[in-house]
């Protein structure tokens, strides 16, 4: 156990947060914090850090905060920099300014030495060194500089103010810091949010092997499917954990209303016959024992409480298109798409019912051809065109971001002016608008709630083609399901960009892929698209080239099973190696310890040179053992 904290509470201006807080993190251990928006997910991962104050809980166990020594704690979280006019450099530098000072140090001791040799200076010098040596001192640069090139930064990108980041690159750059921190529990606030489907597929990768604790706050299904093996859930205040993935939490959960629920009924079915039977008998002389022990018996029984309703309030609607598209919906050919130059060339067809979900990394033209597709920029060449009778609603995450001085009635009955206002209140009801929440300021809503009344707008219309632009951003996974509901059961044609796998599985039939370079058509769901991009990775880490495994040069054909068990002997050799290394480096080190070395100045810097170098080619031997470890794990 690392930390743990029993019975806590958190209270907001005498509100309660958290009412019931029981959490224990332990070393290595894979955890997901879910729960509705504001259900105080994120104050829990503050009460963790220390950020937030905690005090005695409603349970019946005495409050106490336990740790295991002084685990370092590290919290990423949705938060603006404090100075972004530092570069990118600076920032991810500012994690290692210990050894930096350390270095000014070590070169002012070699300036002493060299002008005013002391033994002092000299031993001051060798403690020095051999703690910046501990600490990573030699490879610290080459760590911090692979990590960037990692998370897609360029070198001229480590020379720009952090305020000329994206959000999502933003989130990236905080991650790079915390990881080169190596602490020892870890917290993720929403960390796939901005990131697009390549990064959060290589972040899983990287979290899967994480050898520290983590704890993650996130509504991504698929992602915390694939990365926790135990869940706490937040619900009405308190915290209940289960063991498993998310999908398994899903399941106990469900389990354990319905037990709870038929134990209470068979119990309170019980009861009523045991009542029955004494007051029948109560009376009588010959039954006063039976119906004392009767009595006895519901005084000693512990009653099973009826189980806490699920917290499933969310929106309801039934969008049907009003009229039916033509059967042929959209044709696309050739459409070249961009601001001024090129993003991307894109080719497919759709029919009525069909459902196209587009995937792939920023920035490289998802929502360019989406605002291509309704008009709000030109093409640069190629064409498009709609069907017979179509009818488009477009959501998009810009114009839902909606402020001002408008309330959410009067926003409403502007977009549709032939509805009189018991029409309006009823439709905003289904979207969770009600009593005097119809009168709130634009200004004041929340994230969700914005994209909530853009749903409600665009539903109302009754398009029969949809296309929307990340629509489940800001949502927690019960609002996500309801919209994935929705779709379900809607009729018309479906256009999409989402970087929620889980929700593109579960509505596209078909996709558009945005990757390297080129745009590509595939007809299937992203499960069958996964499966065969798994399948593309591992043949290219078998080392086998398709074209010459097709005519084999006579006597040269090598088997991917024979590449695969050179690659795992030269692993082998790379471990020795860099074993040779640390024994010849440990050796040395010891000798700059002894009295007859530290005191002779040219010696130990001999020693010392001989170190840097056996370092150097540690390093180079252990970044050629972690390529060929990573393409055998593929």
């Amino acid at each position: 156990m690392q930390y743990k904290i029993i019975n806590g509470s958190v209270y907001y201006d005498g509100e309660p947060i958290l009412e019931s807080i029981d959490i224990e993190i332990n070393s290595g251990e894979k955890i997901a914090i879910v729960g509705r928006n504001g259900c105080g997910k994120t104050t829990l991962l503050k009460a963790i850090t220390g950020e937030v104050e905690m005090e005695e809980g409603t349970g019946e166990s005495e409050f106490r905060v336990i740790s295991a020594g002084s685990p370092e704690i590290a919290y990423l979280r949705q938060m603006p920099f404090e100075d972004e006019n530092r570069t990118l450099e600076e920032e991810v530098r500012g994690v290692f300014s210990d050894l930096i000072s350390m270095e000014e140090q070590i070169a002012q001791l070699v300036l002493q030495m060299e002008h005013t040799p002391s033994d002092q200076a000299i031993k001051t010098f060798t403690a020095l060194n051999d703690r910046y040596l501990s600490l990573g001192g030699m490879t610290y640069q080459k760590e911090y500089k692979t990590m960037i090139r990692r998370f897609g930064f360029t070198e001229e990108d480590e020379k720009k103010p952090v305020s000329a980041f994206s959000g999502g690159q933003r989130t990236k750059i905080s991650f790079i810091k915390m990881l080169l921190q190596k602490p020892d529990i870890l917290l993720l606030d929403e960390p796939t949010n901005h990131l697009d489907v390549a990064t959060i597929q290589w972040l899983e990768d990287y979290l899967k092997s994480y050898s520290s604790a983590l704890v993650i706050v996130s509504h991504d299904r698929m992602f915390l499917d694939r990365i926790v093996g135990k869940v706490y859930e937040i619900e009405w205040g308190e915290m209940h954990c289960y063991r498993g993935n998310y999908s398994a939490f899903e399941m106990q959960k469900k389990e354990r209303h319905e037990k709870q629920q038929k134990d209470h009924e068979h119990q309170k079915a019980e009861i009523e016959r045991i009542t029955r039977l004494i007051e029948r008998f109560r009376y009588k002389a010959t039954k006063a024992k039976m119906v004392q022990s009767k009595i006895k018996l519901l005084e000693r029984m512990q009653r099973i409480d009826a189980p806490e309703r699920y917290h499933t309030k969310t929106y309801h609607t039934s969008c049907q298109p009003r009229i039916p598209s033509s059967r042929n919906v959209l044709e696309v050919t050739n459409l070249v798409i961009g601001y001024g130059s090129p993003l991307a060339k894109v080719s497919f067809r759709l029919e009525r019912g069909q459902r196209i979900g587009i995937i792939g990394g920023n920035g490289i033209g998802k929502s360019t051809l989406l605002k291509t597709l309704m008009g709000t920029i030109p093409a640069l060449s190629g064409d498009y065109h709609f069907g017979y009778n179509t009818e488009l609603g477009y959501f998009d995450q810009q114009n839902a971001q909606i402020n001002g001085e408008d309330t959410v009635f009067g926003l409403f009955s502007a977009a549709y002016p032939q509805l009189n206002d018991t029409e309006v209140r009823s439709a905003l009801g289904a979207f969770q608008f009600s009593g005097e929440d119809v009168f709130r300021l634009a200004s004041t809503l929340s994230g969700g709630e914005k994209v909530r009344l853009a749903l409600c707008k665009l539903f109302q219309k009754r398009p029969n083609v949809l296309i929307l632009d990340e629509p489940t951003n800001h949502m927690d996974i019960i609002g996500k399901e309801t919209l994935e509901d929705i779709l379900a059961k809607y009729e018309g044609t479906v256009i999409f960009v989402s970087h929620d796998r889980y929700f593109v599985n579960k509505i596209a039939d078909r996709l558009l892929v945005f990757e390297d370079g080129a745009v590509t058509y595939f007809p299937d769901n992203y499960a069958a698209y996964e499966e065969k991009r798994l399948q593309k990775q591992a043949e290219l880490a078998g080392g086998e080239e398709p074209k010459k495994a097709e005519k084999p040069a006579k006597g040269k054909y090598v088997s991917p099973l024979k590449e695969l068990d050179k690659k795992k002997r030269r692993v082998a050799r790379l471990e020795e190696l860099i074993g040779n290394c640390e024994e010849q480096i440990r050796a040395l080190v010891a000798q700059t310890e002894s009295p007859e070395v530290y005191s002779d100045y040219q010696k130990l810097t001999e020693l010392q040179t001989e170190i840097d170098r056996l370092q150097t080619e540690q390093a180079t031997l252990e970044e050629e053992w972690t390529l060929l470890s990573e393409e055998l794990e593929g």
